[in-house]
């Protein structure tokens, strides 16, 4: 078999183009495999479909595509250009590329891969043999192609929740789709107007088959749900994590006061504690479980708070949602008549939501722990790139890997 009919297989050239000429040049390490088409061709105009003869051609251009034999190989040819009477002058589309592509679809295809399996750009370009700038492009690419592709499906379970670009107060804010694990939509900054776009970002008819949506008690978000959910106040699931997160911070406040106040008197038995407190009991170590024991013969506030938090985890332990209501107001009375001022003031704001920390019974399952999951999963990725240049260049990345789209060329 010749070389030319050889690459006409591993290319997968059909009529009418055919390979003309094989050329090795072993100083650049590379195989250039020249592709022309029969004369007398017709082709069609890339916006209508009309059948056309070939008006002319463009300068010779090339393509990269799947090594062979360790070679670089690079596919080349002039692409023939239509006269369209509607639509005038037109390059049409070749078989092996998409537009303005510099690659094949099989090396797309390939990089694509090759980027969902080592999760960053630089691993993915070293296997390639490109540069930065174009494995970007290949990713960037695929995630246009992949919004473009994307049908109008339900929602019936989604999350909101926000997420920091870099230090600082830099976010964006992200809606989940629950059931399926993935990232459906993400605008910058965490108010009411960044909530607002992400809900304007959802295809047509989704919005309406919400049914529930997990989210912290941020008011933004409470009111970006409310602007543009119908009966949202009737669907928002306030999670569990976030609940249990706001009364850690009031014990955390609770133990910075006393520890404060301990050690302006000399005594630093607070001194170091804080993780014993913030973490549930059966996730400590014996030796961190005894010595969070040995602190309650002190009658430490602190002890008191986190005693009052540890209570509080029986409220998702109730079948129904008047039951958890009953709860909430015993474990409300117990702590409201304490001295502990930050587990007060928590108290106050999930009473003023307990309908929504409620509503968990209605809704069975519906929790941030998705959004978690994927926060994780994009945290990881930022740390092993490096962190992004831009926040635009962060979006189109968290939708290559936790999107859930087509993005094969």
């Amino acid at each position: 078999m010749q070389d030319t009919e050889l690459y006409q297989q591993i290319l997968g050239i059909e009529t009418p183009w055919e390979v003309s000429n094989v050329d090795l040049n072993m100083e650049l390490g590379e195989i250039v495999v020249s592709v022309r088409h029969a004369q007398g061709t017709k082709f069609c105009c890339p916006q209508c479909d009309q059948k056309l003869s070939c008006y002319d051609h463009s300068p010779s251009r090339r393509w990269r595509h799947l090594d062979s034999c360790q070679f670089k190989t690079m596919l080349e040819a002039s692409i023939p250009r239509v006269d369209c009477p509607e639509h005038g002058v037109k390059l049409v589309q070749v078989p092996w590329s998409s537009p303005n592509s510099r690659f094949t679809l099989m090396f797309e295809a390939f990089a694509i891969r090759l980027l969902k399996a080592t999760q960053t750009i630089e691993g993915a370009r070293t296997i390639l043999r490109t540069g930065w700038e174009a494995t970007w492009t290949i990713l960037e690419r695929a995630v246009e192609r992949g919004q473009a592709r994307k049908q109008s499906s339900p929602l019936p379970h989604i999350g909101i929740d926000e997420k920091s670009f870099k230090k600082g107060q830099n976010y964006i804010t992200l809606i989940y789709d629950l059931d399926n694990s993935t990232v459906e939509a993400i605008s910058e900054g965490h108010n009411k107007e960044a909530a607002n776009e992400c809900f304007s970002q959802l295809l047509p008819g989704q919005i309406e088959t919400v049914e529930a949506i997990a989210m912290d008690m941020s008011s933004a978000f409470v009111n970006a749900a409310k602007s543009n959910i119908p009966l949202a106040e009737t669907k928002i699931v306030h999670d569990r994590f976030y609940v249990m997160k706001l009364v850690n911070e009031a014990v955390d406040k609770v133990r910075k006061q006393e520890n404060k106040r301990l050690r302006s008197e000399g005594d630093d038995t607070l001194t170091g504690t804080r993780y014993l407190f913030l973490k549930n009991y059966d996730n400590l170590k014996e030796s961190s479980q005894q010595r969070l024991d040995a602190l309650f013969s002190f009658k430490l506030e602190t002890g008191k708070a986190w005693t009052y938090k540890e209570m509080l985890r029986d409220l998702w332990h109730h079948d129904t949602a008047k039951e958890a209501k009953e709860f909430f107001r015993w474990w409300y009375r117990k702590v409201i008549h304490t001295r502990l001022e930050p587990m007060k003031k928590v108290a106050r704001t999930i009473k003023t939501r307990i309908d929504n920390v409620v509503s968990y019974c209605t809704f069975s399952g519906i929790s941030n722990g998705v959004a978690e999951g994927i926060n994780s999963k994009i945290q990881s990725i930022k740390r092993r790139v490096g962190g992004y240049r831009n926040r635009q260049n962060y979006k189109t990345a968290i939708f290559f890997y936790c999107g859930g789209l087509d993005l094969d060329p």
